[in-house]
């Protein structure tokens, strides 16, 4: 026998059949996991944007008085149900969509080409996409909403 079946190890836990109610609020996704799930988070909403982005852009290059209906989609009043704020809202999380999809796609991209899987890696690159991504959101945000 090798030495490896002969030690004094403590057996390894075997995880078999997962309950999603009782193991998964418990389970910690790493930092690296949260990125990957919300890169698919983040395709996925500017998929189903896509016609109100396209919405915005006819819009806004139409003519005049088409940019003046867009312009005053995101004011007080807003466009029928939807308020300016909702518009805001929504314009901003299209905004962290594509920063966060432009950003973790470069991180992948990074990775693939110099073969940069390590664990320290993956940790710091995610956090920095993280950053990064929230980071410039945020300073759109303010200025979405007028605070420069």
């Amino acid at each position: 026998m090798t030495d490896l079946a002969t030690s004094n190890r403590p057996p390894r836990p075997e995880f078999r059949n997962i309950n999603a109610l009782t193991d998964l609020p418990a389970y910690r996704l790493p930092l690296a996991g949260i990125v990957s799930i919300l890169h698919r988070i983040s395709g996925a909403l500017m998929f189903l944007l896509l016609p109100f982005i396209i919405w915005m852009f006819d819009n806004s290059i139409s003519s005049e008085i088409s940019f003046a209906r867009f312009s005053a989609a995101f004011g007080p009043q807003g466009l029928g149900p939807f308020a300016g704020w909702f518009m805001k809202l929504v314009v901003l999380a299209i905004i962290w969509a594509y920063l966060h999809h432009l950003i973790a796609g470069l991180r992948h991209l990074w990775m693939d080409v110099n073969h940069a899987v390590s664990k320290e890696f993956g940790k710091r690159s995610a956090a920095v996409t993280l950053v990064l991504s929230l980071g410039i959101t945020v300073l759109c945000a303010a200025k979405l909403f007028g605070l420069y």
